[in-house]
């Protein structure tokens, strides 16, 4: 005679998994009677991710499936076009009650085994933290064949690439043998024209100074399939990690963004955007930092608050702050090193750890 004990495992001869149900998808979740409250948690949250439309598809796959299995298609050809099918405009189709739609992306799909083309999606990989990865990101990466990624993602982001993704480093690092964009662009048609699913994982968001409107166009020339999902870029997000609003609305209503390097060594663009904007954020100072805050110095005046932001949202984060003109050496003290994010305005002098510290300097400075 079976029999259940609820709560009381050591009498129990079986236990009930928690179950979350989506037409012939099942997933059962047990945690061996240790704690059936976490697996009703994990079961609501699975119930939460896998939407009612995992049923339609479940079963849409499986259609697919038996004809390329009557067809007599290579496993390995089979298995590519279960892939492509993971596609999640597929399922937006069948969420939205668009089968007859989704039958036919299915049907396209289906038809391209053995030949199955190659695309492209440029992926925001954020600051830093993994969980700032956003949503879609986080499942082109966990569907991609071959992952091209920056020098400075994260460890933690790229362990959220499948198991059968191919990881290349096309990181660019000052002062470092770095891969130049033309040889980026050239492995990115190429491993498309592969058959491969590419994801090209950049840090911050693909749009801001990371040059994916490059990629983009030589895709698009060489007739490769992209996408682009932005990410968090650290323009905004360093300065929220150390609690520093780029606007506010008794202090600043305008914030602008410039590289730390490149076109910021070109005529007065720096100056420019530090007069207009009444919060100014440098990417990637670097080595230049010194120079750049003597030359807003001249603009704004060496008492303007300010802060550097380093490493953000990782376990290295690392915050200083000083009046504009002592910035530097107070950067080199801490011995902060890159990636690095400078905030210069009024602003600079609140957040998370701002204290008596800024305003003394700031009075001894005047």
């Amino acid at each position: 005679m079976l029999l259940n004990v609820v709560d009381v495992t050591d009498k129990c001869i079986w236990i009930a998994p928690a179950i979350v149900r989506r037409g012939p998808l099942q997933i059962a979740i047990s945690t061996a009677g240790e704690s059936p409250f976490l697996a009703s948690t994990l079961r609501a949250r699975l119930e939460r991710w896998l939407g009612e439309e995992w049923g339609p598809f479940t079963q849409l796959v499986g259609r697919v499936r038996r004809r390329l299995r009557a067809r007599g298609v290579p496993l390995i050809d089979q298995t590519k076009v279960y892939r492509r099918l993971l596609r999640p405009e597929l399922r937006a189709l069948l969420r939205d009650g668009q089968a007859d739609a989704a039958d036919a992306l299915a049907a396209a799909i289906e038809s391209s085994a053995g030949r199955s083309p190659g695309r492209v999606a440029l992926v925001g990989a954020g600051p830093g933290d993994a969980g700032l990865l956003t949503v879609a990101g986080r499942e082109l990466l966990s569907d991609a064949d071959v992952v091209l990624h920056d020098a400075l993602v994260e460890p933690a982001v790229l362990a959220l690439a499948g198991a059968q993704a191919r990881l290349v480093n096309v990181g660019k690092r000052g002062g470092r043998p770095s891969a130049a964009q033309a040889e980026i662009n050239e492995i990115l048609i190429a491993e498309a024209r592969a058959g491969n699913f590419v994801v090209r994982l950049k840090g911050g968001d693909p749009f801001l100074f990371g040059r994916g409107g490059e990629e983009v166009q030589a895709l698009a020339e060489a007739g490769i399939e992209v996408t682009v999902v932005p990410g968090v870029s650290a323009a905004l997000a360093a300065p929220a990690a150390a609690g520093i609003p780029v606007t506010h609305r008794e202090l600043a209503s305008s914030v602008a963004v410039i590289a730390g390097r490149g076109r910021t060594e070109d005529g007065h663009q720096l100056e420019a955007l530090a007069q207009a904007a009444e919060t100014l954020v440098v990417l990637m100072p670097g080595s230049a930092l010194e120079e750049i805050t003597s030359r807003l110095a001249q603009v704004v005046g060496e008492a303007r608050p300010a802060a550097l932001i380093a490493s953000a949202t990782t376990p290295r984060e690392h915050v200083v702050r000083a009046p504009l003109g002592r910035l530097a050496q107070a950067a080199r003290a801490a011995g902060v090193e890159p990636p690095a994010t400078l905030v210069v305005g009024d602003v600079a002098a609140l957040g998370l750890d701002a204290g008596q510290d800024l305003a003394t300097e700031e009075a001894q400075l005047l």
